[in-house]
């Protein structure tokens, strides 16, 4: 039943985002500021996966949680994956309308992502971009940790993208810190960077974006979001490492 109530609470909020146009409005790809946020976390992931032993992701068979209208893994495959081998699940059928005419040769299903219908160990790479930030129900959240575990092989990874802090203007979202990435993936290690200007800020810069995000973007206390990469501990135990403005788990 908490399940149920939940699924529907999150299709009746992405219904509410799609009829106040938010596509078109504020999160538009026409705002400098919002184009500046992509590009810095495409670099930044790129860097991250590469670091992580990723240099190609020709061979890896890749899904998406929570894949959206398909431009998350549009990028994957910009930086070298293989769209054929890439494969994403939403709640929401008209988002995986949209996906299936962004990226064509991969392959979307709707489904709930606490049921993936996919075998054990097939993905060599997760990727979860805002999706925990979404579940305000913990059972729900775990459970759909347990599944993306599930379909990770044995060395894989999930490239992990969210709020760093919950966010005032918006109930319907709340923030993962460091604590909740371990509750959901304790057998997993993890490298995290802080990134994404604060989009509001972001989105008014206009005309001198490209001179004012790169500055502004320095200071961590207006970066808003985690970029991480997770991978399956080879122990029991790993010492926790924290940085300036990154965490290594």
């Amino acid at each position: 039943m908490q399940t149920q109530t939940e699924l529907e609470r999150i299709r009746q909020v992405y219904a509410g985002y799609r009829e106040r146009g938010l596509q078109h409005g504020k999160w538009s790809e026409a705002n400098p500021g919002n184009r500046a946020i992509v590009r810095e976390r495409q670099t930044m992931a790129a860097s991250m996966l590469a670091e992580g032993g990723r240099i190609s992701l020709e061979n890896q068979e890749v899904l998406e949680v929570g894949c959206g209208s398909g431009k998350v893994l549009r990028s994957l495959v910009e930086m070298g994956a293989a769209a054929a081998r890439c494969h994403g699940v939403d709640l929401l059928p008209d988002r995986i309308d949209a996906a299936r005419l962004v990226l064509p040769e991969s392959e979307f299903r709707v489904a709930n992502a606490e049921e993936l219908p996919y075998a054990d160990n097939l993905f060599d790479l997760v990727l979860v971009f805002t999706v925990f930030s979404s579940i305000l129900n913990d059972q729900v959240a775990q459970s759909v940790a347990r599944e993306i575990a599930r379909v990770l092989r044995v060395g894989g990874g999930v490239l992990w993208y969210d709020f760093r802090f919950n966010n005032p203007t918006n109930r319907n979202v709340r923030g993962m810190g460091r604590r909740s990435i371990i509750r959901l993936f304790p057998n997993f290690e993890f490298r995290l960077q802080s990134l994404t200007l604060l989009p509001p800020l972001a989105r008014r810069l206009g005309p001198l974006t490209s001179v004012l995000y790169p500055a502004l973007a320095r200071l961590p206390f207006l970066r808003t979001h985690w970029l991480g990469l997770l991978k399956q501990r080879s122990s029991a135990l790993c010492p926790l490492t924290v940085g300036r403005d990154s965490v290594e788990s």
